[in-house]
């Protein structure tokens, strides 16, 4: 991506449509439509980059979707202003993405899970005809999508044009996390799982293992930052209240980060977030493989990819007792995060499509 200025035959292009900035122009405005600005999502995939953003001369907006049906078409009809309007996992009713649509200049659809799945939780299973219609809906609607992981890439692919999709992965900034010590203080060696109320479920279907880990290893405890937490018998429970100032603090001052998730089609669409922060604070980790938490973590590089109840015992084992090889894989988790994960790659790539749409030039120079 090129800064040279603008050249010569751009000045009849419409302001926001492939001219460049100029010293006089104001940013050219991006609005997200959220969850809520406190919602993670937002916080990692949007509000993160807002550094790399203005530098680049754009303005990011975050807007709530309002409640009421009046509130929301309200709303979308404010958009008319904004350069680029963003829909964050929101699957729209097809008449209101339609009516968005019509109003605004350029639409970007970013989403972080199999939204046109139902979780793995559900009773109802996990095929939903509504979500995936709206899905496709969305997809086909958007001059841009901005998918969490080549899954979820994949997906999209299918109900739009192909080079229409971008994968921009869940990023963390490991600026933020203290390196974790390693040095056994007392003896005692944490397991740390991070997560809330929604993923703790899966947590407690992994309570077996865990009673495992705790039978056979002295000296072993698991701290659970979140909003809620699991009783373990064997295994002595740290309870942290989730708080975003204190997190990444919390998270450095254990030893070995965990994860796991169900084997399924919903769990393919999750993008890592808790394996990249335990790789920021230099973590080793341990998790099943499943999804990108294959591509995440390599055995004997960043950490072990576990199955069985035995693996994960013989992993936490070792572990557990050679705190230079924590030390170790978790200063490679911290330079994997800092290549490839980390909020400066992630404004890069949003910096480069957004001006794939509003500036082409810059690209193409």
């Amino acid at each position: 991506m090129s800064d040279e200025p603008a050249k010569n035959g751009t000045a009849n292009v419409p302001p926001g449509f492939g001219s460049p900035l100029t010293a006089h122009r104001s940013p050219l405005s991006v609005v997200a439509l959220v969850e809520s600005e406190s919602h993670v999502c937002s916080r990692y995939r949007l509000a993160a980059f807002r550094p790399a953003l203005t530098a680049a001369g754009y303005s990011l907006t975050l807007r709530s979707l309002p409640r009421s049906l009046w509130g929301r078409v309200q709303l979308y009809q404010s958009l008319r202003s904004a350069d680029i309007v963003v829909i964050q996992r929101r699957l729209l009713p097809g008449f209101e993405l339609a009516l968005l649509r019509r109003w605004v200049r350029r639409l970007v659809f970013d989403f972080d899970d199999a939204v046109w799945l139902r979780d793995s939780y559900s009773p109802k299973g996990f095929e939903s005809r509504k979500r995936s219609r709206r899905f496709r809906q969305v997809v086909a609607a958007a001059d841009l999508v901005f998918a969490g992981n080549d899954y979820l890439a994949t997906e999209a692919a299918a109900h739009t044009v192909a080079d229409r999709v971008v994968v921009i992965p869940t990023c963390v900034d490991p600026t933020a996390y203290p390196l974790a010590r390693h040095d056994n203080t007392g003896g005692v060696v944490r397991l740390v799982w991070v997560g809330s109320s929604s993923t703790l479920q899966g947590l407690e279907r992994f309570r077996d293992t865990l009673e495992a880990i705790g039978r056979v290893t002295p000296g072993v405890r698991l701290k659970v930052i979140c909003d809620r937490f699991p009783t373990v018998s064997r295994l002595p429970v740290d309870a942290v209240p989730w708080s975003e100032a204190t997190e990444a603090a919390e998270i450095a001052s254990a030893d070995i980060g965990i994860a796991w998730m169900p084997d399924d089609v919903w769990s393919q669409g999750k993008c890592g977030l808790k394996v990249l922060q335990y790789q920021a604070a230099g973590l080793p980790v341990l998790a099943n493989p499943v999804g990108v938490q294959k591509t995440l973590v390599h055995d004997g590089d960043t950490g072990y990819q576990v199955e069985e109840t035995e693996r994960w015992v013989s992993a936490v084992r070792r572990l557990a007792g050679d705190n230079m090889l924590r030390r170790q894989l978790g200063s490679n988790g911290r330079r994997q995060v800092e290549l490839g994960y980390s909020v400066a790659v992630g404004g890069r790539l949003w910096v480069e499509q957004l001006d794939r749409l509003l500036r082409p030039d810059r690209v193409s120079g």
